[in-house]
């Protein structure tokens, strides 16, 4: 008899990256459905102003998910949870491969590849019978534009990563969301402008006439913890996009 995970009422839910952006919607939506969340993130600021939004018994950690070391001490401190949900990232910046410089390039594999691939390495003994790992990409592995390389490979990675992860833990569910252009803080190095342009060309183009929304992706992350024969899989949530 299959165990009755399709709830998340009084499950204990670890999103990293949960201070901001699709992490905190998320968080927003966990709670809603009765999980007991922990966010973690690099910015206390932002974690302060995150539980606001959240339930009392919500708890707020800063951790710099850039260093394995620090992510190592957070597992041996934090206890057991049911659920991992890794959405951490910091604003990319677009450049022609003949325009990167491969060393500040590098950084950005730190917090959003190898930033998941330690949580993995040192949450999954933490993670309860009948638990969820849950990672983010994004469709840039699939539909990449100029500018793209470093991004689409992190994504490309991450999709990887998911599958194999999901053989070695077995039966820890690892599954991965794979958005498509959101409305998120992940692109304010753009002027206001230039983003809403952006937001507005990329919803005139989908199939469903409208940019993606942090809740979206959210419901996402929520359908993957209580999927309980679902793994392995990188679930494209992004309005149509690789379609057109």
């Amino acid at each position: 008899m299959a165990q009755n995970n399709s709830t998340l009422n009084d499950k204990k839910v670890l999103i990293f990256g949960g201070s901001s952006g699709l992490g905190l919607a998320t968080a927003r939506a966990a709670a809603s459905e009765g999980a007991t969340l922990t966010i973690v993130s690099g910015n206390p600021g932002r974690i302060k102003e995150a539980l606001k939004q959240l339930p009392k018994n919500a708890i707020g950690q800063t951790v710099d998910l850039r260093e394995e070391g620090n992510i190592r001490q957070f597992f041996i401190e934090a206890g057991d949870f049911d659920h991992i949900v890794y959405t951490a990232g910091e604003n990319l910046t677009l450049h022609t491969i003949g325009e990167t410089d491969i060393d500040p390039a590098r950084s950005f594999f730190n917090l959003r590849f190898w930033g998941a691939f330690a949580t993995v390495k040192y949450g999954a003994p933490h993670v309860n019978p009948g638990g969820s790992i849950n990672l983010t990409g994004g469709i840039a592995s699939a539909r990449p534009g100029k500018g793209w390389a470093v991004a689409s490979s992190i994504c490309g990675m991450i999709e990887g990563f998911t599958r194999s992860m999901a053989i070695e833990l077995a039966p820890i569910r690892v599954n991965c969301v794979v958005p498509g252009v959101i409305r998120t803080n992940l692109w304010d190095s753009m002027s206001q402008t230039d983003r809403e342009q952006l937001f507005t060309s990329v919803g005139n183009s989908l199939p469903v006439r409208r940019i993606g929304e942090a809740e979206d992706i959210a419901q996402t992350y929520c359908y993957l913890m209580k999927q309980a024969f679902c793994t392995g899989q990188c679930l494209v949530v992004d309005g149509g996009a690789v379609l057109v």
